[in-house]
């Protein structure tokens, strides 16, 4: 009688074992996986400022410093994502906050915010953002 409680008792630690590591392991493929799509939808982001400074660039010629903050900010970001999320963290908040400077220096050009091709790539960027933020979440 002993014996078939100590089996029963075996038998439901090695189930508990094997439910709690495969629990585990479903949250760290879950955790990989949307890190990923954060991944993604960021280099899509790093891919769309170039073109959107380049329309910048056009209109506001002698806005350059804050051009070679966004380039330099942006090659930052790319440059940490391959070192961690941590360090892809903080390098995003410097590309966010240089991000901000170039829509300031778009703000004070009413006719670049008028042209078809800053508005197209502004959608997309705001679209991006937003879909960063659903990864995020």
């Amino acid at each position: 009688m002993t014996t078939i409680i100590i089996i029963i008792v075996a038998v439901i630690l090695v189930g508990w074992f094997v439910l709690t590591y495969n629990s585990f392991i479903k949250g760290k493929n879950q955790f990989t996986e949307a890190w990923a799509d954060i991944e993604v939808q960021m280099k899509r982001r790093y891919d769309l400022i170039p073109n959107l400074v380049n329309t910048v660039k056009g209109y506001a010629t002698h806005e350059s410093t804050a051009f070679e903050k966004v380039t330099e900010a942006r090659a930052n970001v790319v440059n940490a994502t391959s070192q961690g999320p941590k360090q892809t963290a903080a390098a995003e908040n410097q590309f966010e906050s240089t991000l901000k400077s170039l829509f300031a220096v778009a703000e004070s050009y009413p006719q670049l915010r008028a042209t078809e091709n800053f508005q197209q790539l502004s959608t997309e960027l705001v679209d991006t953002e937003d879909k960063i933020q659903a990864a995020r979440r």
